[in-house]
C-alpha cells in the first residue's frame, strides 16, 4: 500500500465552507476515489497559514488528483473559489516527501 501527503492552500476565512462542502461530498467523488484503490483520505487545516495537509492511503495507481475525469474537474471548479488553483482549477498542491513513518 502507498502512503500519498501533499499541501493545498486555503483562501482567508474559507475553513467553514471548505468543512461543509467537505461534509456533502458527492457520492459520485467519493465512490470514484474508493475505485481508485484510495481506502484512507484526511485534510487537515493548519489555521495560522491556511495551508490544508492530505494524507492518503492507496492500492490503485493513481490518487485524488486525477485531471482528466470529469468528475473531478467538476469537484475542483466548485471548490475553485476558496481554494488556490492552477489555471485548470486544480487545487495548487505540493506533494510531501515521507522522511518517517512507524506502524
Amino acid at each position: 500500500m502507498k502512503r500519498m501527503a501533499f499541501k493545498m492552500y486555503l483562501n482567508e476565512g474559507q475553513k467553514e465552507e471548505y468543512k461543509q462542502r467537505h461534509d456533502e461530498i458527492w457520492p459520485e467523488l467519493k465512490q470514484l476515489l474508493r475505485e481508485a484503490g484510495i481506502h484512507e483520505y484526511s485534510i487537515f487545516l493548519d489555521e495560522e497559514t491556511n495551508t490544508l495537509f492530505a494524507y492518503q492511503k492507496i492500492t490503485g495507481e493513481s490518487g485524488s488528483q486525477q485531471s482528466d475525469n470529469e468528475i473531478v474537474q467538476r469537484w475542483w471548479k466548485y471548490m475553485a473559489d476558496i481554494m488556490k488553483v492552477n489555471p485548470d482549477n486544480s487545487p495548487i498542491s505540493v506533494e510531501l516527501t515521507e522522511v518517517f513513518y512507524m506502524e
